[in-house]
């Protein structure tokens, strides 16, 4: 039977002499035999036991996890719990590692728009990225409680211009008029903004806001620390301001 050394079985496997090493020291690969001068020699099936302990490792699985499996009379028992979860621990590692492109790739989009780079603009990027989620849901909400208003709407305006039916226009025009009032007051405590120039991050009141010029991402506002006036860029508040007027 063919007996391999240390430096020869770790040339077969693809791996360093030291990583041979470390798993003799931990009982993963234990040599069968020594050599007079002491040297470890290894057999035909410590080189397969070794192409296994090297295919685990590329799936991922830690030391332990194959220590456990290959301590197993049964190993077909636990190999399948063990593969179960490297799948989910790997694909959280996945969605982890998804979540932090798309921010690098939010942050590298962010900072084309900034005409002036300072550590602080990327404080305000943050704090947009943040919140995104959150603004995003906040809109979806916006959107979801609009629909039924539009639908009144126009079904009013149809049926008063082809059937002369002008009260169902009346009451559209009852249940908005209270709804734009709620909703502004509401948007505008869900709402806060950063002016890019002094990265203040503020609260408009619900008139400046409500009149003030937007774009969906930004609106034109004054800054209550420095007083000047530009377009400042939105985001969902992490807390409201009580009595916003």
């Amino acid at each position: 039977m063919s007996k391999y050394t240390t430096g020869e079985i770790a040339k077969l496997c693809g791996v360093t002499v030291r990583t041979i090493q470390y798993y003799d020291t931990r009982g993963l690969l234990t040599p069968s035999e020594l050599s007079e001068g002491g040297r470890r020699l290894y057999t035909e099936d410590d080189v397969k036991r070794m192409k296994v302990i090297c295919f685990l490792r590329d799936l991922g699985l830690p030391i332990d996890a194959i220590s456990q499996l290959l301590s197993e009379d049964d190993p077909g028992s636990v190999i399948s719990l063990l593969l179960d979860q490297q799948e989910q621990a790997l694909k959280k590692e996945i969605g982890d590692r998804e979540d932090q492109l798309r921010k690098l790739e939010e942050l590298k989009a962010g900072l084309k728009s900034v005409s002036e780079f300072s550590v602080e603009s990327i404080g305000d990027i943050a704090y947009v990225m943040t919140n995104r989620k959150k603004l995003r849901n906040l809109r979806i909400f916006i959107v979801l409680t609009a629909i039924p208003l539009g639908i009144l709407q126009w079904s009013s305006i149809i049926l008063w211009i082809t059937q002369g039916i002008r009260w169902l226009f009346l009451v559209w025009m009852a249940a908005t008029i209270p709804y734009i009032i709620w909703f502004s007051r509401w948007y505008f405590m869900k709402m806060a903004y950063i002016y890019p120039q002094c990265h203040t991050v503020f609260q408009p009141t619900v008139k400046e806001g409500f009149w003030a010029k937007h774009t969906p991402a930004t609106r034109e506002l004054t800054c209550p620390s420095c007083g000047h006036h530009g377009f400042c860029v939105e985001f969902a508040a992490e807390t409201e301001m009580k009595g916003n007027a």
